[in-house]
């Protein structure tokens, strides 16, 4: 989940350490968190954590240890956005390759290709980001390569139209991820984690598609990652969400693929999306996957992992919800849950009756004003 919740200097202040540190208490085993990105001209959002050249370690170390105070281990999501990157942040975003806009509320810019040395720069930043969760005491790092953030537009054909060694064949494409993984396990210690997060398919057409996606996990095995978490779509197809798949009566909406993938990884696979009872994470446990991930459900229960752990029949309360504009329907579900993440930030018990509409409108006012 993406908290936008950092101070001014893209710092984890009071507000991410306690709700940390609420989640910590509820009895997970793993967090992981929300984008914390290496560099502040491409973020996701306003409120990313920045984990850049002279990045707070001190606050960094808080936060770690806030959210494992009573035992969970604590993974550092870093990510760039790439092309996402809003057009207030950055009118013309860095990409593989320079491609038309996303086409997402009219909120970003056209991108320009990478250079070569500017890649070699954004290695050394995941790198540099890496070294610095470890010196602040996080467990591991998660690499984001889903969801349509840089490293996932370097997959997809799309938004990679380069002919030199980072565009064109799969292998190619998939380079830049490589190396980035090779990079930060050779230089971390063996204890620390090296997961990432991969999309299983774009869900759109010239995407990445789901027999690349296979590729890729081959392509990653054997690497020392630590964790693989499947996840899918972009802005433009927000399967993520739960838009455009089918859920199955099993509820998680990408195991089709980590079943299909089992054969081909010794990875550990981390299923996240869809999950909302206990029996369904219980059949999924061991066959498709070995990690439960939930998000949603943590926004409005955070609690929820407690009584999971404890009862047979738990179940979260999150459903689907509907919005009066249905183009706008996924913005303003994000924004809802975002209002509920920042209402534990700041103390407050959560409120399912809080205005989807509102809720889309103070996101957009903040985010314009950042």
């Amino acid at each position: 989940m993406s908290e936008g919740l950092a101070e001014r200097d893209g710092s984890p202040g009071n507000r991410l350490q306690r709700l940390y540190r609420r989640w910590g208490q509820s009895g997970l085993g793993l967090i992981i968190t929300g984008n914390a990105v290496i560099d502040r001209h491409h973020v996701e959002r306003p409120g990313n954590v920045l984990v850049e050249e002279g990045a707070n370690v001190r606050a960094l170390s808080r936060w770690a240890e806030a959210a494992a105070q009573d035992g969970a281990r604590v993974i550092l999501q870093i990510n760039h956005a790439g092309r996402q990157t809003g057009r207030m942040v950055n009118p013309r975003p860095l990409g593989p390759s320079a491609v038309a806009a996303v086409k997402f509320m009219r909120m970003f810019g056209r991108s320009r290709a990478a250079t070569i040395n500017e890649l070699e720069g954004i290695r050394r930043s995941f790198l540099h980001a890496a070294l610095t969760a470890e010196s602040a005491g996080f467990s591991g790092v998660q690499i984001h390569a889903a969801l349509g953030y840089l490293l996932n537009q370097f997959l997809a054909p799309d938004t990679n139209q380069r002919t030199d060694e980072f565009g064109g064949s799969l292998a190619n494409r998939a380079r830049l991820l490589l190396s980035i993984v090779r990079d930060v396990r050779a230089a971390t210690k063996p204890g620390f984690a090296v997961t990432v997060k991969l999309n299983t398919s774009d869900f759109h057409h010239g995407g990445l598609s789901e027999d690349d996606a296979v590729e890729v996990v081959r392509l990653l095995d054997g690497e020392g990652v630590d964790l693989l978490e499947l996840s899918g779509g972009t802005y433009a197809k927000g399967a993520s969400f739960g838009e455009g798949v089918t859920p199955s009566v099993r509820e998680s909406y990408f195991r089709p693929f980590a079943d299909r993938i089992r054969r081909h990884t010794r990875m550990p696979i981390m299923l996240t999306g869809g999950f909302r009872s206990r029996s369904a994470m219980d059949q999924a446990i061991g066959t498709s996957t070995d990690v439960v991930g939930l998000a949603r459900p943590l926004a409005l229960e955070p609690d929820l992992a407690r009584s999971l752990l404890a009862q047979a029949e738990a179940q979260s309360r999150v459903k689907p919800k509907h919005f009066f504009v249905a183009k706008l329907r996924g913005a303003a579900e994000l924004a809802w849950y975002g209002r509920q993440l920042g209402r534990v930030a700041d103390g407050k018990e959560v409120n399912p009756n809080l205005s989807m509409g509102w809720s889309l409108l103070v996101r957009m006012t903040q985010d314009w004003r950042a």
